[in-house]
């Protein structure tokens, strides 16, 4: 086997598992390098509070790095928590003539609030840039190194220009603290424009250790040999994949999930194998003929993290039935089979994220009055209000028409089901929402028990 490409951490360790040096391994491993590592600082922390900092010396700290760089072909490295002015100088020292690209995460703060860098090593900080690659301050980081206040996109830039003066040939701003709908991080090299480099927030309050998480994983990618685009475009995907995949760990935030990818593999053959299963019951539903739209039926389940069309299964050949009822489903589960009803259904887990799988049913007036004595929530929208520049890309009508109907719903985390009643030339369709297949057939069951009455 072919040896894997190593990447350096010198960072502080976190006991609670979820930054610093334990993040920085998980991360550098699940992406196909091997970590190694040097320890700045022991820490007594949990995902509530930072209640102890014990460094490790100045001295200690260098010979660590030397002894690993001796022996060990190190391919990147990346800077977290060094503490202290006295480690920062000597973690330079032991640094100067490397012959690999360096990520400085100048970290300050804990997620919790604890102070990680003491007043003297502000200072001392700047001594580490021009040995950077990259560095990747957050707003925070980047009002205090560049001594100014940051609240617009001006500031931004003004800010990188300033930290690119201290000499890294990059800079990376990240956008993590303004409130907007995308994460924004900036990207600044010297005497070009700033770039941004946008992501879909994830609304969680799971994200501790996500400095370290993007640091790493960039640094894994410069390790592999990508250029600084392409490494941190890769290490934001994996980190907006790990904190939609986060969870609690204790009172406090917890920290994304570093095995998302490994577990996604897994879920995907879960999921699959549910599917398949429930397209097995759908051929035994007595009446299910009656909702099967002249295009045929699909159904849809989308992974756990899915924000992409290929995290939405369905069924390649969809659902049909013959003249005497008999329901056929047609092809085998597949991801990305079935493009409209994915925009539908990630469309609706943006806007309340229990939504897991839906399906498409015929729309008559007899199938709307069943559903209202069903008692489910509608949400309605109309293709004939459609904007007239909206794109031909496949589902675009349907996807915006779904988004329509959700964002102006007063209360969307109850909507059961999206009707459309279709356009020239385009056929009506009411959508069944669930929040797993149990729900979705239940429902079901209740729309044809409703038409039998």
């Amino acid at each position: 086997m072919n040896s894997l490409p190593c990447v350096l951490t010198i960072a502080g360790s976190d006991s609670g598992g979820g930054a610093g040096i334990q993040a920085d391994i998980k991360t550098i491993s699940i992406l196909g390098c091997y970590a190694a590592s040097v320890i700045t600082a022991i820490t007594a922390q949990n995902t509530v509070t930072v209640s102890g900092i014990e460094p490790v010396t100045p001295e200690f700290v260098a010979l660590q790095i030397e002894t690993v760089c001796a022996d060990v072909n190190v391919k990147g490295a990346k800077t977290g928590m060094l503490f202290s002015a006295a480690i920062i100088k000597s973690v330079a020292a032991a640094l100067v003539g490397k012959s690999f690209p360096l990520v400085v995460d100048p970290v300050c703060v804990a997620t919790s609030g604890a102070r990680l860098l003491k007043e003297d090593a502000v200072e001392a900080m700047k001594e580490l840039f021009p040995l950077a690659d990259l560095i990747t301050p957050n707003i925070p980081e980047a009002e205090l190194f560049a001594g100014m206040k940051i609240k617009t996109r001006e500031d931004v830039f003004k800010a990188i220009e300033i930290l690119l003066e201290m000499g890294p040939k990059a800079v990376l701003v990240k956008g993590g603290h303004f409130d907007s709908v995308a994460a924004t991080d900036w990207l600044g090299v010297k005497g070009q424009k700033p770039i941004p480099l946008m992501q879909q927030r994830v609304k969680t309050k799971n994200t501790h250790g996500t400095g370290c998480t993007l640091s790493a994983a960039i640094a894994s990618g410069l390790a592999k040999g990508e250029n600084l685009v392409t490494a941190i475009l890769g290490a934001q995907k994996y980190l907006n994949l790990a904190l939609r995949a986060g969870f609690a760990l204790g009172e406090g935030g917890g920290p994304p999930n570093h095995l998302a990818p490994m577990l996604i593999t897994d879920m995907k053959e879960g999921l699959l194998s549910d599917l398949h299963e429930c397209g097995l019951r759908l051929t035994k539903m007595v009446g299910l003929n009656k909702l099967i739209p002249e295009s045929r039926m699909n159904v849809v389940a989308a992974l756990p993290c899915a924000t992409e069309i290929d995290g939405v299964a369905a069924f390649t050949g969809r659902v049909s039935c013959t003249r005497k009822g008999e329901i056929l489903v047609g092809g085998y589960p597949a991801f990305g089979a079935s493009i409209h009803m994915a925009k539908v259904i990630l469309c609706a887990r943006k806007h309340n994220p229990d939504i897991n799988c839906a399906v498409g049913i015929k729309y008559n007036d007899q199938i709307i009055t069943a559903i209202a004595k069903c008692g489910f929530v509608e949400a309605w929208f109309d293709l004939a209000d459609k904007p007239n520049g909206l794109n031909r890309e496949i589902g675009s009508s349907l996807e915006w028409g779904t988004c329509e109907a959700l964002a102006n719903h007063d209360d969307v985390t109850k909507v059961d089901v999206v009707c459309d009643p279709g356009d020239i030339g385009v056929e009506p369709f009411v959508r069944i929402l669930g929040k797993d297949f149990q729900d979705l057939e239940e429902k079901l069951i209740r729309v044809i028990s409703f038409l039998k009455s």
